[in-house]
């Protein structure tokens, strides 16, 4: 996205801003390299980027790294990923694609996340400075902190640094106000070795390991993998039904982009150590976080390592 859009929207993001900061306050209803870990301190913002879940764009460098990924669907009945970082920061993660709505009012319950993004249409833009946030795209990002894959097509290979973009990593703590809390299971669950989950294009398929105590995930038929082959894993599962209706805003060929939301309440179910629990979610307000309970109240703790939450219409 040009930097010049961003330029032409400047005074209008200007008034959202206060508009937004208003609705925010009010509102109460509610690539390469391997994923090694840098060396960071646990102070700085959550950092959440946007990767490209199209069949050209696999395998994705980066998810095993990620504390948390969402999936969720985007233009076609498509699906596209948000990998967040709180406690480690991988050396490259992408391919890095563009933003959309939906990612504004998800990241809203982490304090003033950065976001990293390929870019936006330029109605979408003055929303994105408005919000509470640090965006990060190749046009304003620091040297260094964006490459290009040379054996792959654009714009399927675009590429971030994270520790180009940020000194510092947030914290395990940061987590827990979004509903991602460890600890041990409820009573009860139901065995459950392979589970699927589906969007309107595309499905994930989630298969227990009792051996490496981790869901191995096959997105589309394909078994996931990093670029070295190794298989990208998720200690805990959360399918997360939530409202998805049009947004304001289409895509270059006319297609509107779904808006998912994710203030307010609906039902949920958790995988963890190879049984299913059955719950719900509740999300009472823009900046609030998310909690994540049992039918009768009590916590759905995760299990130790990556989280895999599917954002799926009810």
């Amino acid at each position: 996205m040009e930097r010049s859009a961003r330029t032409r929207f400047g005074a209008l993001g200007a008034v959202l801003a206060v508009l937004l900061a208003t609705l925010l306050g009010a509102c109460s209803d509610g690539s390469e390299g391997s994923p090694e870990e840098s060396p960071t301190t646990a102070a700085g913002p959550v950092l959440a980027v946007k990767i490209d879940n199209a069949p050209p764009a696999r395998p994705q460098t980066g998810l095993n790294a990620a504390d948390v990924v969402y999936a969720e669907q985007v233009e076609a009945g498509l699906s596209r990923l948000m990998a967040l970082y709180a406690t480690r920061l991988p050396n490259s993660v992408g391919p890095v694609r563009s933003a959309r709505e939906s990612d504004l009012e998800l990241l809203a319950q982490f304090p003033n996340p950065t976001l990293v993004f390929s870019g936006a249409q330029s109605k979408l833009l003055p929303l994105i400075d408005a919000a509470p946030l640090r965006p990060v795209t190749p046009r304003d990002a620091p040297a260094g902190a964006f490459v290009r894959d040379r054996e792959r097509s654009a714009p399927y290979n675009l590429y971030v640094r994270p520790p180009r973009v940020q000194d510092e990593t947030a914290g395990a703590k940061a987590l827990e106000r979004a509903g991602f809390r460890t600890g041990q299971p409820p009573g009860g669950g139901e065995p459950v070795a392979e589970r699927t989950v589906r969007f309107p294009s595309a499905r994930f398929t989630f298969t227990w390991s009792a051996q490496q105590k981790r869901w191995g995930i096959a997105i589309d038929g394909s078994r996931a993998v990093e670029p070295d082959g190794t298989a990208v894993t998720a200690a805990t599962v959360v399918i997360q039904r939530v409202e998805v209706k049009e947004s304001q805003f289409q895509d270059f060929r006319g297609s509107n982009s779904p808006l998912t939301v994710t203030v307010g309440s609906g039902g949920a179910e958790m995988l963890r150590d190879g049984r299913a629990y059955p719950g719900e979610w509740k999300r009472t307000s823009v900046r609030g976080g998310t909690t994540f309970t049992t039918r009768d109240g009590d916590p759905l703790n995760i299990a130790d390592g990556p989280v895999w939450v599917m954002l799926v219409a009810r």
